[in-house]
């Protein structure tokens, strides 16, 4: 070599030799060597700089916004960028680094990476349903969100969050729930007579005023008794609404209904006789009719009705005797006095010590009662001409009549019989023989007595017992 490398450079040789005929070409150099001569000279190579590490400011100060960069210089402590200083990169509070926690100033003059500082952010906190919240420095470090609900709701979980230092919030998402119960209110009791001849009353009444204090919305509303319209019986009534929100919280509300009916002194019934009503037989509008008993008529005013002054009109007739004649000419006569009004019962005897007569008078005294019930009035045909006596309520009667009573109605006096005749004057049934007064009463209830009569028979069922 004729040439020698020094620390700053090295010179190379460069020795070219041309050849006698022929050119030689070097790849990549970019032309011909002249063929006319042969040359030797030495190239400079670029010098690295020289490695100092007393220089203070070998590479440039570092400067790391956010945060800071603690250096260790083999220099000593007020080198802070000389050759071989090592740097620990560190960011402030609220900010996280980017790239080499640790950097060398390199012989290149240049720092061996690069660094910076980030400033820290949470995620946006979700929407929360019925609800909301509002932070003190939106999503950055130490950032306080509070949660609130809607009015009607309630919050359930966390009403605060802080964004920390690992980016994430503090706590869970917390939720507003509808826990108060719907606004219902029903309307106002009230109070209504019945009508005229009832016992009840029809009441109206508005829906209930219903509100959710939540979202607004009411899912459902119950009715616990009958519906607005509705005829209400006597005495009170309690009606109960129920209302639901959509979170299925409740709340009720109650009023009363309440129904009065005039009612009159309950009427007692004329003595031997009774009395039939409409409705409840003593309220406003209803109509008592007065009857008597077999035997007996009416004297007065028929019927009275309960007034919306709580008094009955007209005065209370009386049941009197019925008024039978006999002075008449004719047993036709006698027997038109108790057409449409009574029945008749005749017993024809041929003597008062008749066994079969004796029993059937004595079984019907202890009957009286049953017998009235029904309408029946007894005549007794009691004996043979000239010794012959009728009687009927005691009254006595003409041997004329007997004889006209005995061939009229087919009865004989030489033996028991007797017969049952209806208020048409008809002869329904005949008896040869005595019998018992149940059989009499079967008989008239089962083919005699009318609607009317039928109806008065199962309110008077037990009066005789």
């Amino acid at each position: 070599m004729a040439g020698q490398l020094t620390q700053r450079g090295a010179l190379s040789l460069l020795l070219f030799l041309t050849p006698a005929v022929t050119s030689t070409w070097y790849a990549g150099s970019g032309y011909y060597p002249d063929e006319s001569y042969n040359e030797v000279y030495a190239e400079e190579v670029p010098r690295a700089p020289a490695l100092d590490y007393r220089v203070p400011r070998w590479c440039y100060t570092l400067n790391i916004q956010d945060g800071e960069a603690t250096c260790y210089s083999p220099r000593g402590g007020n080198y802070h960028s000389s050759l071989g200083t090592r740097c620990e990169l560190s960011c402030d509070r609220g900010f996280r680094l980017i790239g080499r926690r640790s950097v060398q100033c390199l012989p290149s003059r240049r720092w061996s990476g690069t660094a910076y500082c980030r400033q820290m952010r949470c995620h946006v906190l979700p929407f929360i349903t019925s609800g909301t919240y509002t932070c003190t420095n939106g999503v950055l470090l130490d950032s306080r969100c509070d949660y609130s609900c809607a009015s009607g709701y309630h919050l359930e979980g966390d009403r605060s969050r802080i964004c920390m230092e690992d980016g994430r919030w503090s706590g869970g998402d917390p939720v507003c729930v509808d826990l108060d119960p719907p606004k219902i209110r029903c309307p106002h009791s009230r109070e209504k007579m019945a009508e005229p001849e009832k016992l009840t009353a029809r009441v109206y009444w508005d829906p209930p005023l219903v509100k959710d204090s939540a979202d607004g919305t009411i899912t459902r509303v119950t009715l616990r008794g009958p519906e607005p319209g509705s005829h209400f019986p006597e005495g009170e009534h309690v009606i109960r609404y129920t209302a639901y929100d959509r979170a299925y919280n409740r709340a009720s509300c109650k009023f009363i209904v309440k129904v009065q009916v005039r009612r009159c002194p309950t009427l007692k019934p004329p003595q031997h006789g009774y009395l039939t009503c409409t409705s409840a037989g003593d309220n406003y509008g209803a109509t008592c009719e007065y009857h008597c008993d077999g035997g007996y008529e009416r004297q007065g005013t028929p019927s009275r009705v309960c007034q919306s002054s709580r008094q009955w009109s007209g005065s209370p007739p009386i049941c009197v005797l019925l008024p039978i004649n006999v002075n008449v000419n004719s047993a036709a006569g006698l027997l038109d006095q108790f057409y449409e009004k009574q029945r008749l019962l005749i017993i024809s005897a041929p003597d008062p010590s008749n066994r079969y007569y004796k029993m059937q008078i004595s079984m019907l005294q202890q009957s009286t009662c049953g017998l009235d019930q029904r309408h029946v009035t007894i005549i007794e045909l009691v004996g043979r001409p000239p010794q012959e006596v009728g009687r009927i309520r005691e009254q006595q009667l003409s041997a004329n009549i007997i004889e006209e009573l005995r061939q009229f109605q087919r009865l004989t006096p030489s033996y028991f019989n007797m017969v049952l005749i209806d208020k048409q004057g008809i002869d329904r049934e005949r008896y040869m023989e005595p019998v018992t007064p149940e059989e009499i009463f079967t008989f008239i209830d089962d083919y005699l007595l009318s609607n009317k009569e039928l109806i008065q028979r199962q309110e008077q069922r037990d009066m005789c017992e």
